[in-house]
């Protein structure tokens, strides 16, 4: 079936836009990838979904547009209606999907801090008997060089002695580590907060920012399917 000049330009169009999508795919499912590799050491530290779905939303995103664009591709070679119209719903789910993540982004971009405070106010008192707090406490010290939630202040505040993990490194005296002090060589002076907002902001804006570029560019793609799939049925009624 052969249609007009203008919309054969369309088909094509589209057929290269789903090419297109395919990075895309690939970009939104790395970013995703990537985003839950990195958090999820820390992602205990606040009581926000949107931190462990969000990632996680990206990742199915990423695999799903890859079969919408086989279905795209196919449709636009074969001038098929059905196929065309197909792609262009998965499409628009897709779009409201990065939407939604973009948006959440930004606005959690600004409740992190109170969320991250409230769970580590709530958890420090359980670090001498809690294994898991221990756990994660421990390595959030460790990894990002710090001590506390504001300051090495906050243990005492809490009648806890100062963790090992707010040190770098202690002398070996006597075949025993030395405890940790203010005055240890390597003491981390930093407290955890200060550190951890940025890295989840960061987080927040990368997820946001994909979310929402992504989705701007695959509305043109539903735009295209849309005036192309009009066209090939009025080529069917007209025959």
């Amino acid at each position: 079936m052969a249609i007009g000049a203008g919309m054969s330009c369309v088909k094509y169009l589209l057929f290269c836009f789903n090419l297109l999508f395919a990075l895309t795919g690939l970009i939104i499912l790395i970013v995703g990838i990537w985003v839950e590799a990195n958090s999820h050491p820390y992602i205990d530290l606040t009581d926000e979904s949107f931190y462990t779905t969000g990632p996680v939303v990206l990742i199915i995103v990423g695999v799903i547009v890859f079969i919408v664009a086989f279905f795209g591709c196919c449709g636009a070679v074969k001038e098929n209606h059905c196929m065309i119209v197909t792609f262009a719903i998965f499409l628009l789910v897709i779009f409201i999907a990065e939407l939604a993540v973009g948006i959440a982004g930004y606005v959690k971009h600004d409740d992190i801090q109170n969320s991250i405070v409230r769970h580590l106010n709530t958890t420090i008192k359980d670090y001498p008997t809690n294994k898991e707090v221990q756990s994660t406490f421990d390595i959030l010290q460790t990894d990002l060089q710090c001590c506390g939630i504001y300051g090495p202040g906050d243990w005492a505040n809490n009648t806890l002695p100062i963790p090992e993990t707010c040190c770098a490194g202690r002398e070996i005296k006597e075949g025993a580590a030395a405890a940790c002090t203010p005055d240890s060589p390597g003491f981390h002076t930093t407290g955890c907060l200060s550190k951890l907002v940025p890295f989840f902001n960061d987080m927040a804006v990368l997820l946001g920012g994909v979310g929402l570029g992504i989705a701007m560019v695959q509305l043109l793609g539903v735009i295209f399917a849309c005036c192309l799939a009009r066209s090939i049925r009025s080529e069917y009624e007209t025959v």
